[in-house]
């Protein structure tokens, strides 16, 4: 069989979500071609592309299309809301729909087209039981035994939510690694830091695991959102200001429903000779 990656070149996109950047490559007629090795030099800013996230796409049988999801540490991501609505844009403009199947880690999620344009898309139920998140032992996942007083959430990756009384003025670099490596996680942790505004308001900030701070999160959102919901804080709607843009999170009985803004930047093609560096 011949080797994909020895093909004249590699064809990208360049997208992003509320900030939050990824590198986009279609693999349906060629196969996967994504590498722990390959992920992470495309995700250096400096020799590579750059990204918080890369999702390739994939063919699927069960599905319009699947999707795998690297960190730019080269580790694989269960989940990334802000890359699946970007995708979910891409692959309806292409097949002309308004909604769209598709099978991620998480299993079988669904996006659609609002009336007004945005994409939304269904990322599943949040697992709210310490084994599903997962931790390493079981305690409540409502309140952790961490200072802080944080909620431990999965939506196909973990994360652990601080509610705070200004999120500008904590130390996310610091609090964000530390949490990241707790023994607590023991596949590592998202960590998002929140700020009641109002009602159906707050004020986000996040870590992501494998990548550090980035200007938005999706199933950040979505993680924060339940928490806050959870703790009796807000309804089952609230929007989310990040540092790169609004989010939306609306959880109904099928499932946790994110929207935001999606942006396509620019394609590329990576060289011949990069991908044989990087193999």
């Amino acid at each position: 069989m011949m080797d994909p990656l020895a093909n004249p070149g590699l064809p990208f996109m360049k997208m992003h979500g509320a900030g939050n950047d990824f590198v986009v490559i279609d693999s349906r007629s060629r196969g996967p071609v994504m590498t722990a090795g390959l992920a992470q030099a495309l995700g250096d800013r400096n020799r590579g592309v750059g990204f918080d996230q890369l999702a390739e796409i994939t063919a699927s049988n069960d599905a319009d299309f699947g999707l795998v999801f690297w960190n730019s540490d080269g580790s694989q991501a269960g989940a990334c809301g802000n890359a699946t609505r970007c995708v979910s844009d891409y692959m309806m403009r292409g097949l002309g729909a308004d909604s769209v199947s598709l099978v991620t880690a998480r299993g079988r999620l669904r996006a659609e087209r609002a009336a007004d344009g945005r994409v939304w898309v269904n990322m599943g139920q949040p697992q709210l039981d310490w084994g599903s998140v997962p931790l390493s032992h079981e305690v409540d996942p409502l309140h952790l035994p961490l200072p802080g007083d944080p909620v431990a959430v999965g939506m196909g990756n973990p994360h652990c939510v601080f509610f705070v009384p200004d999120a500008e003025t904590v130390d996310l670099a610091t609090l964000g690694a530390q949490i990241e490596h707790h023994p607590l996680f023991p596949q590592r942790t998202n960590v998002e830091i929140a700020t009641l505004l109002s009602p159906c308001r707050m004020r986000m900030r996040v870590w992501e695991r494998g990548t550090g701070i980035t200007l938005a999160c999706g199933s950040g959102a979505c993680a924060t959102a339940v928490a806050a919901h959870r703790r009796g804080m807000i309804g089952p709607r609230v929007a989310l200001e990040m540092d790169g843009g609004v989010l939306e999170v609306d959880w109904r009985d099928d499932g946790v429903w994110l929207t935001g803004p999606v942006a396509q930047v620019f394609d590329g093609l990576l060289t011949p000779a990069y991908l044989d560096a990087h193999r």
